[in-house]
């Protein structure tokens, strides 16, 4: 994932505005506690995902892949009155981090949480997304992708996480892993999808910014 230079990701970071102490004490407690702390958004990106909703205002949001609740919390910043994040991990054991910190952030009332296969979850939510930020298990990122597509508004934005697998898409791709096959086809799926609009956010894995046409 640190592929960019990091004096240069320090920089940026500097530069950007302050997380929140919430989200300052989620970052400390996720590296301190919680298993590949790599995986939460972090301060640049969490600052971006807020920055996102703030600019769309979305009253239906869904989140695949919550991990400890940092993106929520971000993406709950700019969401319309009385919006709702919909966000879902297979993990359950996450569930206690996850909502001691989106109850100190104040927005319980904004965010449901679903523990379980998103593939099995996502069907049973019936609304339409304004935005979807896909950020789970990268095998089936074509999947999420492909269930979801109908359930975005026109218009409506979908963001994919990791799009760059640490440099690894430029590998060849005879020499490509599983998880880098599967990042790579998704890109080319998109990039070849005249349903949408996309660009590649070189932020650090990289995020794919998709708006359904």
């Amino acid at each position: 994932m640190d592929f960019i230079d990091d004096t240069i990701s320090e920089y940026a970071e500097v530069h950007t505005s302050a997380e929140s102490k919430v989200l300052q004490e989620l970052n400390r407690e996720t590296n301190a506690k919680v298993l590949n702390p790599r995986m939460l958004s972090g301060h640049l990106q969490g600052r971006v995902l807020s920055m996102i909703s703030h600019m769309i205002k979305p009253k239906q949001v869904l989140e695949i892949g919550t991990y400890t609740g940092y993106s929520a919390i971000c993406l709950s910043e700019g969401l319309a009155e009385g919006g709702m994040i919909h966000t879902i991990d297979i993990n359950d054991e996450l569930k206690d981090i996850i909502h001691k910190y989106i109850n100190a952030a104040g927005v319980s009332h904004k965010i449901k949480t679903y523990a379980g296969d998103a593939l099995k979850i996502i069907p049973e939510i019936h609304e339409t997304f304004d935005l979807v930020f896909i950020d789970a298990d990268k095998i089936n990122y074509l999947n999420y992708y492909n269930l979801v597509f109908d359930k975005v508004r026109q218009g409506g934005f979908i963001l994919a996480d990791n799009v760059l697998w640490s440099g690894k898409v430029l590998e060849n791709r005879k020499d490509m892993d599983p998880d880098t096959l599967t990042i790579d086809d998704f890109n080319k799926k998109v990039i070849s999808d005249d349903r949408v609009e996309n660009v590649i956010l070189p932020i650090r894995d990289g995020i794919m910014l998709i708006r359904k046409k």
